[in-house]
């Protein structure tokens, strides 16, 4: 799809601003585009008063319920005096708005800084906010948002890739390791046995958490969805074995003053991030007609990419074969 075709490119500075002021807001004509590809956000000045964040959603991407679930969440978090960045209500109660066939919402702004995971004594603060979290999370199913599973993180992604983008000398390779992979993650799901599922923030890593006055505070949860509890933690943590024990053994010791937290779920960290992986460049593939997307990731679909990817994959099939973590 053309640059001047992608319905993004509509979104000028005066577009955004009259979707801003057709709410009642008055603009300052000071507008900043944020690091956003799913969707597009903008830092927007408003006239006696702080500048709002304005964030536009992908078409055809989530339907207004899921949306509006998402809103409902941040809220009913928020209600709690959890730090979540929940978007503007007005006087009616609505949080998504409609203008010229987009759908939008209004979010303050707030500053902060990527936290630092090596920190152990931040990372117990964000086990608690997690347990908390989660706590509320755990009370009520979505009923519009979607599952992570591994059918449409990892056999759509890969049925995706495997059709249309995967260099026909790279093929064979991809074909037979993601029909490993998907089987073994598979049998771990199916071994661990039921485990519960509630509505997490889907994407808790650093960018998502914007570190001040010595505490955290959650944005983005346009991924949010029901998921096990550990999908918000395993991104946390990284390093070796042992460095990973002693991040996670931090987190839980803030989580488990909130929320019970069901080892099993500790098996679950690997495949969860092999699916994070397939769902990654399937998630490109898919926006690769955005010309967002080729400007800002030039690497992607080049033969060395998927070369890479391979690899990745080969690396990961063997974690799967290691021990799950275990707490101290």
């Amino acid at each position: 799809m053309h640059a001047t075709t992608h319905p993004f490119h509509r979104l000028t500075p005066d577009f955004i601003m009259d979707a801003v002021e057709y709410l009642g807001f008055r603009c300052d004509c000071r507008i900043l585009a944020l690091n956003s590809y799913e969707n597009r956000v903008y830092q927007v000045g408003v006239e006696a008063g702080r500048p709002l964040i304005a964030k536009f959603y992908r078409p055809s991407r989530w339907n207004d319920r899921q949306i509006i679930e998402e809103h409902d969440l941040t809220h009913e978090l928020a209600s709690h005096e959890l730090p979540v960045v929940a978007p503007w209500r007005n006087p009616a109660g609505e949080s998504l708005f409609h203008y010229h066939n987009f759908r939008f919402a209004l979010y303050p702004q707030q500053g902060g800084h990527a936290p630092e995971f090596d920190n152990l004594d931040n990372l117990l603060i964000l086990g608690r906010m997690l347990g908390r979290m989660h706590r509320i999370g755990a009370i009520r199913p979505f009923v519009h948002r979607p599952v992570l599973d591994s059918a449409s993180f990892g056999r759509e992604s890969v049925a995706l890739i495997r059709e249309r983008f995967i260099p026909h000398e790279y093929r064979e390779s991809y074909v037979a390791l993601t029909d490993q992979l998907l089987e073994r993650i598979e049998q771990i799901l199916t071994a661990a046995g039921p485990v519960v599922c509630i509505r997490v923030h889907g994407d808790c890593h650093s960018g998502n958490i914007l570190w001040r006055d010595d505490a955290p505070h959650f944005v983005d949860f346009d991924d949010s969805r029901m998921a096990p509890a550990v999908q918000d933690i395993w991104m946390m943590l990284s390093g070796d074995r042992a460095r990973k024990t002693v991040q996670l053994d931090a987190l839980l010791e803030g989580y488990r003053g909130f929320f019970v937290f069901d080892p099993r779920e500790l098996q679950l960290i690997e495949p969860l991030r092999s699916l994070r992986m397939l769902h990654y460049s399937a998630w490109l593939a898919r926006r690769w007609d955005d010309p967002a997307f080729p400007a800002a990731f030039p690497w992607f679909n080049t033969v060395h990419y998927w070369g890479e990817h391979i690899l990745e994959l080969r690396e990961q099939l063997a974690a799967l074969e290691e021990p799950p973590l275990e707490l101290l």
